[in-house]
C-alpha cells in the first residue's frame, strides 16, 4: 500500500483514460502527459496502461509499505527516496518518497511496481476533474492500494527529458476562418493560474472574431483551442467536455499534447502552424 503523508496541491490516480465514450458525454481523461506516464510505468516494470500517480505542482510525500520499486518522471522536481536523491527517470527500491515543488513543467508522474489499484470506473482508474468520475483526489492520510507486480522487467531508458516546450505545433481548426490565425501564432501567450486538467486558459490580447454567428455545440477533442466571447483562447485538456459551443480556431498536434499537459501557470507559450 501507499500511505499519503502529504498529498500536495493535487494528487490523483491516472492511467490511459476512458477513450471512446464521448457519445455518452464522458471525457477521455487519463494522464495529461502520456509520454512521461508511459515511461514511468516502463521504468518500474508495469504493463502499459497501469495506473500511477499524477502530482500536479509536486510537493507530495508517500510511504510505501512494504518498500517497492518506484520511479518519477515528467516535470522537473527534486525527488528523494529514503533520504537519498532519486533522479528523474531512475527506478529504485525504497519506502519513503518525497517530491519537491515542480520547477519546470507542472505534472510529475510517480509509478510504483504493481500499479495504483484503486477501483476502476468505466474501465479506468483515472480521476476526471470535469465529471468527478473515478477515485477522488488523494488527501493527507489516505491509504492507496498497490496491485500485484506482473512479469514485466524494469526498463532503463537512455534519457529522461523534461517535457517542457515554449512552442506548440497546431493545425487550423474547423472554425479557423472565424478569426485571423496570425493573431494566434504571433502572440506569446501567458498561462493563466485558472488553468486545470479541463483546459489551459491563455492570457494576452483578445482575438478578434471575423464572424458573429451563433454556433451550435459540436464535438471537440483534447488539444482543441476554443475561443470564448472574451477572445482569450482555451486549450482543452484531457478532462474536457465532449462538446462545446465556442469556435475552435486550431488544434494542437497529437505529438505536442504532452507539452500542452506540462504548461505551468505564469509560463508563456507560442503556436506554430503546421
Amino acid at each position: 500500500m501507499i500511505a499519503v503523508l502529504r498529498a500536495g496541491p493535487l494528487l490523483t490516480a491516472q492511467d490511459a483514460g476512458r477513450p471512446g465514450l464521448a457519445h455518452l458525454g464522458v471525457p477521455p481523461s487519463g494522464a495529461a502527459d502520456r509520454q512521461s506516464y508511459d515511461l514511468a510505468n516502463a521504468l518500474v516494470g508495469n504493463a502499459p496502461g497501469t495506473a500511477c500517480l499524477e502530482a500536479t505542482l509536486g510537493g507530495s510525500a508517500l510511504r510505501l509499505d512494504p518498500p517497492a520499486v518506484v520511479a518519477v518522471t515528467g516535470a522537473e522536481a527534486d525527488a528523494h527516496l529514503d533520504g537519498s536523491p532519486l533522479p528523474l527517470g531512475e527506478a529504485r527500491d525504497g519506502a519513503l518518497l518525497e517530491l519537491g515543488p515542480c520547477r519546470s513543467g507542472v505534472r510529475a508522474y510517480i509509478a510504483v511496481r504493481g500499479g495504483v489499484d484503486v477501483e476502476p470506473v468505466l474501465g479506468s482508474r483515472s480521476h476526471d476533474q470535469l465529471t468527478g468520475l473515478g477515485p477522488p483526489p488523494f488527501r493527507d492520510g489516505d491509504i492507496v492500494p498497490v496491485g500485484r507486480p506482473g512479469p514485466e522487467r524494469c526498463q532503463t531508458p537512455s534519457r529522461c527529458p523534461t517535457p517542457v516546450g515554449e512552442t506548440l505545433t497546431v493545425v487550423p481548426g474547423p472554425r479557423a476562418d472565424w478569426f485571423t490565425l496570425d493573431g494566434l501564432v504571433s502572440t506569446a501567450w501567458r498561462i493563466s493560474p485558472a488553468s486545470n486538467r479541463i483546459g489551459t486558459r491563455l492570457e494576452g490580447p483578445p482575438l478578434e472574431r471575423l464572424r458573429t454567428d451563433e454556433l451550435l455545440s459540436e464535438g471537440v477533442v483534447t488539444g482543441a483551442i476554443q475561443v470564448p466571447p472574451s477572445g482569450l483562447p482555451i486549450v482543452l485538456g484531457p478532462d474536457h467536455p465532449t462538446t462545446g459551443g465556442y469556435p475552435v480556431i486550431a488544434v494542437v498536434r497529437g505529438s505536442d499534447l504532452r507539452l500542452a499537459g506540462q504548461l505551468a501557470p505564469g509560463a508563456t507559450v507560442r503556436f506554430r502552424l503546421e
